[in-house]
């Protein structure tokens, strides 16, 4: 058992380190709430093994945990809970594991490069070149039929937790809640999550995949306009339809947003580092030529190791669960973050295509489920329609009463639907605004302060509540 006399000796063996591919995720979630992570220790040196790990009964992590405890390879094991494991040096909280490398881990899908087999995983690249060899030739229902048979166990998928895990938003909660216990404080202020006080945010994504989603492009953003949601544009620069200076302009003029999508969407951008470095130049080249600071990956593969070598503002290609998509995964979290420079906007939803084609559900069922979920964790309710999937009037339909129920959200619920470029910049300048006393009030100050609120974290009586 540790105590505050070895602290400082567990703490330089194996201190809370920054992370190396986001920012810091502990103190950037709640910025002006104190430096979370100055708190934080280490109960015993971590193992050299990471594994799925329980923190309290309804959290289930994935990272190294403290020695003396154990972690499983798979998360259906029965995992050892290490929550009794906390303990309290002053204001120093000590942990069983290092929460920056969880949330790392989960955020940029870790667990499933750790936990595939080399076998398993060059199967899957096998089958994938196969099928996009062939996909130019296939029909839209058979290539369904096929996604079907290969996602036919999704339903046994226990992590991450379907249809939205919030497991790191759940995690970083839990740490305010020590932070709490461990300050003997009655609330904690942090700049709030969304500006001029919104509950949640909202963005619509249009990924445009054939000349025919090119051509209906027009009359969606009419549909659109009609309830006034603002929505982006995720281009194709080649090979899949023709792209005009003319087509870019109109949808900038009718003041949407356009990205670039992949480079040809021929599933293969990040096969291997070579080429995605060869491609990642033209990417680049396409988004100046574009005028756009997000990217999305067809398909949403993606690796964020490589993100760096793409020159966006933003990146919009992890899911927040993947069992749906052909990389299976997901980044656990409904929050905006960094990965890098670059700010990752999850995709919270279940793809348009899937509910439609591999579900077969033309209703707002799994839709209002997610953002049911999603609102009470005040996170990002994201998603993609695709202009293909919507020529149909029994999808067009489906998709008309989304905007009217988007509607409703930013009416009723104080939702802000925003562009996904605005929700971009928000997130990067709450991480540089302070939050700065000023006699009994608490004032942030910071680009874009004007919109800014101050929250407050507090415990209600057993419940840990947010309030402005």
């Amino acid at each position: 058992m540790s105590d505050c006399a070895n602290f400082e000796e567990v703490a330089d063996t194996d201190r809370i380190g920054p992370p190396q591919l986001l920012k810091n995720p502990l103190n950037q979630y709640f910025p002006g709430s104190g430096p979370i992570t100055e708190q934080l220790g280490l109960t015993a040196p971590l193992s050299r093994e990471a594994g799925y790990f329980r923190f309290g009964e309804n959290l289930v992590l994935y990272g190294k945990t403290a020695a003396g405890t154990h972690s499983a390879r798979n998360s259906n094991e029965d995992l050892q809970d290490v929550s009794s494991l906390v303990e309290f040096c002053g204001k120093r909280i000590l942990l069983p594991f290092d929460p920056n490398e969880v949330a790392i881990n989960l955020c940029t899908e870790s667990y499933i490069s750790n936990g595939s087999p080399r076998l398993t995983k060059a199967v899957g690249n096998a089958v994938r070149r196969a099928y996009y060899a062939c996909r130019p030739f296939l029909p839209l229902g058979f290539r369904s039929h096929l996604q079907k048979l290969y996602l036919r166990n999704w339903t046994s998928l226990t992590f991450p937790s379907w249809p939205v895990d919030t497991t790191v938003d759940r995690l970083m909660r839990s740490l305010i809640f020590l932070k709490l216990k461990a300050e003997g404080a009655e609330k904690i202020p942090f700049i709030w999550f969304w500006p001029d006080g919104a509950r949640a945010a909202c963005v619509m994504t249009h990924d445009v995949e054939e000349e025919a989603g090119r051509d209906f492009c027009g009359a969606l953003m009419d549909l659109n306009d009609e309830f006034q949601i603002p929505a982006s544009f995720q281009i194709v620069p080649e090979v899949r339809y023709h792209v005009t200076p003319e087509y870019l302009a109109t949808i900038k003029h009718r003041g949407y947003e356009v990205n670039v999508q992949d480079l040809n969407h021929d599933g293969r951008l990040y096969w291997n580092l070579s080429e995605f470095k060869r491609r990642a130049v033209k990417i680049n080249e396409y988004r100046q030529q574009f005028g756009a600071a997000g990217f999305r990956a067809a398909i949403l593969y993606r690796n964020p190791e490589w993100f760096h070598l793409l020159k966006f503002d933003y990146d919009m290609s992890i899911p927040n669960v993947a069992h749906l998509d052909p990389q299976r995964g997901g980044c656990c979290t409904v929050m905006p973050y960094f990965i890098g420079d670059m700010i990752e906007l999850p995709l919270t939803t279940t793809q348009d295509h899937s509910i439609f084609h591999i579900l077969h559900d033309y209703s707002l069922r799994l839709w209002n489920q997610q953002i049911e979920t999603i609102l009470r964790h005040n996170g990002l309710i994201s998603f993609i329609v695709h202009p293909d999937y919507i020529i149909e009037s029994r999808a067009r339909k489906v998709y008309r009463d989304l905007l009217e129920r988007l509607d409703q959200l930013r009416s009723q619920d104080n939702v802000w639907i925003a562009h996904p470029g605005e929700v971009s910049r928000w997130w990067r300048n709450r991480a540089e605004m302070k939050l700065v006393q000023e006699g009994s009030s608490w004032v942030v100050k910071g680009p874009d302060s004007e919109r800014a609120r101050v929250g407050f974290a507090r415990i209600d009586g057993e419940r840990f509540v947010f309030e402005l």
